[in-house]
């Protein structure tokens, strides 16, 4: 059967047609405004960059280790210097983080990394991570990208994290993929991406400050011995045979970073030694560089002697050291401060030596030249050992304390070290005995001479700086 249809007037269909295009593009346009970063919403005009990211972690973790990359979408070069990133997350129990590069195309060194309690926390951040680039970060080209920056993120206190709160962790992306809850912002201003709590905040514009030529710095903000960053960082913790002290006992257990409140940065290098009176109970701690580049100049750290043990008697002949070492034969260098709360070697304590060496014939009476305080050092200390054509200077906290000659200035490059050891264990003492050594920050700068106050405000403006660590020497 047939059925009849009314012709509609031709004019309503038309009115009718527009009026269901214009609805269309209304939901598209809204679908599009819900889907852009919000910078869009405000800046119609394509984004000058944008930002990748990548994970590989779930969300408990040991860390967050997010991989990043920025992207130039316009048609001109892009400074670097001229970024800043912002990676948000929700910190857990009132603890404190730290961050850490461990591997970056631009190096390691050209980036700076400040975490940020939030003035208007949101239920999915309260603190940030600011990345920011260094004027030698370089450029990126038109369509080009920085290439990956790979970091990680923790707790001090070294407990797990819980990521599913945290604004900007993704665990679906373990490929490079746009994110725009990681923010970025171009001179200053919101350029990518979106903030917690939807606003269009600003950072201050330009990039860090210029470090010092042919220097190193770290104040060793690392989860621990096996962690990534300390070996990509030219750090070498010690699990090797032999001596000194009780052969044989070297272990990378002995390496921590626990956080602390007296430290610069709120972290430091813990080096532990141990024992019970036995050779197979005893644990002996060292950590140094891995390059061994190093000669002529400042060579500085903040160091937490021990006058007593952590937990356990007193009386151990401990050695706590910070020293430097390289060559070998007629051209061995090196140069010593050790100190002996208990003394050792069959004289007294509480010591400190200050001692350089020339050569490594122990048979040659001129080998080394030492000189010996009496000194009680329990508690920190900034230690400095400058190297000149002239000779060789030793100081704590400012004031000098020995000077070797012309003819036992270094004839070798050197590595760095720290390290903690019983000299032998013939005390008759019962129980553990547990010693620990702390290194807020060390830096090594060639060619130059500098105060103790100098280093300090140094460590001090790095960390205002939110540069943890940098190797601008030729080990880099």
């Amino acid at each position: 059967m047939a059925t009849s249809r009314r012709r509609r007037p031709q004019g309503r269909s038309r009115i009718g047609k527009v009026f269901k295009t214009l609805l269309v593009l209304a939901v598209l346009a809204g679908a599009g405004f819900a889907a852009k970063p919000l910078y869009n919403h405000f800046n119609p005009d394509e984004p000058d960059l944008t930002v990748r990211y990548r994970t590989e972690t779930k969300a408990e973790s040991d860390a967050a280790r997010p991989w990043l990359e920025v992207l130039n979408t316009s048609d001109k070069p892009l400074p670097l210097s001229e970024v800043k990133l912002r990676y948000y997350f929700t910190a857990e129990d009132d603890a404190s983080y730290a961050f850490n590069c461990v591997e970056a195309h631009i190096g390691c060194s050209n980036l700076s990394g400040t975490i940020v309690a939030m003035d208007k926390p949101s239920e999915k951040a309260d603190h940030y991570l600011e990345l920011g680039f260094s004027d030698k970060s370089g450029t990126v080209a038109p369509g080009g990208n920085s290439k990956g920056l790979e970091l990680q993120l923790f707790r001090t206190d070294h407990k797990p994290l819980q990521q599913d709160d945290d604004w900007s962790f993704d665990a679906t992306k373990s490929a490079y993929a746009e994110s725009e809850q990681i923010a970025a912002y171009r001179q200053g201003k919101l350029a990518w991406g979106e903030e917690p709590d939807g606003g269009t905040g600003t950072t201050e514009a330009g990039g860090f400050a210029e470090l010092p030529a042919g220097a190193v710095f770290d104040n060793f903000n690392y989860q621990g011995p096996k962690d990534t960053a300390l070996f990509k960082h030219n750090w070498l913790v010690r699990s090797s045979e032999g001596g000194p002290g009780v052969e044989d006992t070297w272990e990378a257990g002995g390496i921590s970073f626990p956080g602390a409140k007296d430290a610069v940065d709120g972290q430091v290098l813990n080096l532990r030694a141990s024992t019970d009176g036995t050779t197979s109970g005893t644990s002996q701690s060292a950590i140094g560089t891995r390059n061994g580049t190093f000669r002529a100049g400042t060579y500085a750290a903040r160091v937490k002697f021990a006058d007593k043990p952590a937990s356990g008697k007193n009386g151990d002949p401990i050695q706590q050291t910070f020293f430097t070492i390289g060559g070998k034969g007629a051209k061995y260098s090196e140069l010593d401060f050790e100190y002996m709360p208990n003394g050792g070697w069959g004289a007294p304590g509480p010591r400190l030596t200050t001692t350089t060496w020339r050569n490594d014939n122990l048979e040659d009476i001129g080998a080394r030249v030492t000189r010996e305080h009496d000194k009680r050092l329990g508690g920190w200390h900034t230690m400095l050992i400058v190297v000149d054509k002239d000779g060789v200077t030793y100081s704590m906290d400012g004031k000098t304390l020995y000077r070797s000659s012309k003819s036992y200035v270094p004839r070798s490059d050197m590595h760095i070290n720290f390290n903690t050891w019983f000299v032998d264990l013939d005390k008759p003492l019962s129980g553990e005995r547990v010693w620990d050594m702390q290194i807020d920050w060390m830096y090594q700068v060639a060619d130059q001479t500098l105060t103790a106050e100098e280093a300090e405000q140094a460590a001090e403006s790095f960390k205002e700086g939110g540069v943890g660590y940098f190797d601008t020497s030729k080990s880099d």
